[in-house]
């Protein structure tokens, strides 16, 4: 049980945007959705950027754009509107709700990789989830 009059001490820290509204790497422009993976990975689904960043473990002055970051768009190298993401680790890719396209993507986390495949078109999807057999939950 907890007293009424508990109180604890905050210790936070911001691992990512923290530097107002914007379109730079230490910013973000409505982060709508996050994903932190075992090894303390954070990768974000910056909506109004249109593209998903991603933070590492003691990495605390920039993100870097792993997925879209080419405006907003229907190419399989842009996202409009992102709204959340997850990592696949069996595949080693992302998992991304692309809402105002209307379709779920998955893009490659191998460095170089500059557009993504489509999985699901015509969904309307805000939110994602994947079970330990990969079954996914749009």
């Amino acid at each position: 049980n907890i007293s009424a009059n508990a109180t604890w001490t905050q210790n936070g820290v911001t691992i990512a945007g923290g530097n107002g509204v914007g379109g730079a790497t230490n910013q973000l422009n409505y982060p709508f959705g996050l994903f932190l993976d075992d090894d303390q990975t954070v990768v974000i689904a910056d909506m109004w950027n249109h593209r998903i960043t991603q933070c590492k473990n003691g990495d605390t002055t920039n993100g870097h754009v792993v997925a879209g970051g080419n405006g907003a768009g229907k190419g399989l190298n842009q996202l409009y509107c992102p709204t959340d993401v997850l990592i696949d680790k069996e595949t080693d890719s992302l998992i991304i709700c692309d809402w105002a396209n209307s379709r779920v993507v998955r893009w490659c986390r191998r460095s170089g990789t500059k557009q993504g495949e489509i999985l699901i078109d015509n969904i309307n999807c805000y939110g994602l989830a994947m079970d330990e057999r990969r079954y996914l939950y749009i």
